[in-house]
C-alpha cells in the first residue's frame, strides 16, 4: 500500500470534500495522506475518517497544509479562488500534481496558476466528469457545424448553496461553442439579463443559471433556430462523478512533464 501515491485533499470536510475522501479512500489506487480545512474549521485535529463515516483513518484534518503536501504525489483542491491560488504554490515546492476543480476563477487568477506549473504538473477544469468533458467536445462540434442563426444558450442548474454563477461548468461550454464559432467567448458572452434588454444580438453565446434544492449539476446547450431547437444535456445526479474524475486526474498526472493540463488531456480526448 505505501507505494500507492499519496493525495492530500483539501476542504476535506466539505460535500465535495467528503466525497473526495470517500472515493480516495475506497480507490485501492492512492493513499491519503491529508486533509486540509480553513483555520478555525471546528473539525480540525478530527480524524476525517470518522467526519465521513468510514472510520479512524489516522488522517487529522489541519489548517497548515505544508507537513500533508510534503509527503503527497497529488493534492485535490475543490475550494475557492483565493485558497487555490495559496495550494497552487505549495503544491509546485513540494512538486505534487495539483488537480484544480475549483470554480469562480478570473482570468487574472488563473494567469497567476502559470508559475506553478513551471515546476508541477497543474490539472484544471471547471467539470471532472467523463461525460461534462465528452459535452465539450459535442459542443464544439455542433457550434463549428452551424452558423450564427443558430442561438446558442448555455443553461445550468445547481443547489441553492452555490455561490459562483454562470458555473464552471457552463463557462467551459461556453468557451467550446466560442472556439467552435471561431470567436472568444469575452465578446460574445450574455448573461445576466434583466428588465428591457432588447433583442438578442446575433452571434451571441448566452448564459441562464438555476438555484434551487439539492440539484447536483444540469447542463443544456441548446442551438435554436428558426423551426428548430437542438439540445445537447448532461445530467449529474451524484457528486462521485466529479470525485472519480478528479481521481484519475491525480493518478495521470504521475508522470507528466510539468505545465498546465485539462479534463480533456486526461481522457485523450484532445484532437478529437
Amino acid at each position: 500500500m505505501s507505494d500507492l501515491p499519496g493525495i492530500v485533499v483539501t476542504g476535506a470536510t466539505g460535500r465535495m470534500g467528503q466525497m473526495l475522501v470517500k472515493t480516495v479512500v475506497q480507490s485501492g489506487k492512492a493513499r491519503l495522506v491529508g486533509a486540509i480545512e480553513h483555520e478555525g474549521s471546528a473539525a480540525l485535529g478530527q480524524d476525517i475518517g470518522v467526519i465521513c463515516g468510514l472510520g479512524p483513518l489516522g488522517v487529522p484534518v489541519q489548517s497548515d497544509p505544508l507537513p500533508s503536501f510534503a509527503r503527497a504525489q497529488a493534492v485535490i483542491d475543490f475550494t475557492t479562488p483565493a485558497a487555490t491560488l495559496g495550494f497552487a504554490a505549495l503544491a509546485a515546492q513540494a512538486r505534487a500534481v495539483h488537480v484544480i476543480g475549483t470554480t469562480g476563477l478570473s482570468e487574472a487568477e488563473i494567469e497567476q496558476l502559470a508559475p506553478a506549473a513551471h515546476h508541477a504538473v497543474i490539472i484544471r477544469a471547471g467539470n471532472m466528469s467523463l461525460g461534462v468533458n465528452l459535452l465539450t467536445q459535442l459542443t464544439k462540434k455542433v457550434a463549428a457545424a452551424l452558423d450564427a442563426d443558430y442561438d446558442i444558450e448555455v443553461i445550468e442548474a445547481h443547489h441553492n448553496q452555490k455561490v459562483d454563477a454562470p458555473s464552471g461548468t457552463a463557462l467551459m461550454l461556453g468557451e467550446a461553442a466560442a472556439e467552435g464559432r471561431g470567436v472568444s467567448l469575452k465578446d460574445v458572452s450574455d448573461s445576466g439579463r434583466d428588465g428591457i434588454t432588447g433583442a438578442r444580438k446575433r452571434g451571441d453565446i448566452g448564459f441562464s443559471a438555476i438555484r434551487g434544492g439539492d440539484i447536483v449539476g444540469e447542463h443544456d446547450v441548446m442551438f435554436a433556430a428558426m423551426g428548430e431547437r437542438i439540445i445537447l444535456r448532461h445530467i449529474a445526479s451524484d457528486r462521485s462523478v466529479f470525485a472519480r474524475g478528479a481521481l484519475k486526474a491525480a493518478l495521470w498526472g504521475q508522470d507528466k512533464s510539468p505545465g498546465q493540463y485539462d479534463m480533456i488531456d486526461v481522457l485523450g480526448l484532445a484532437g478529437a
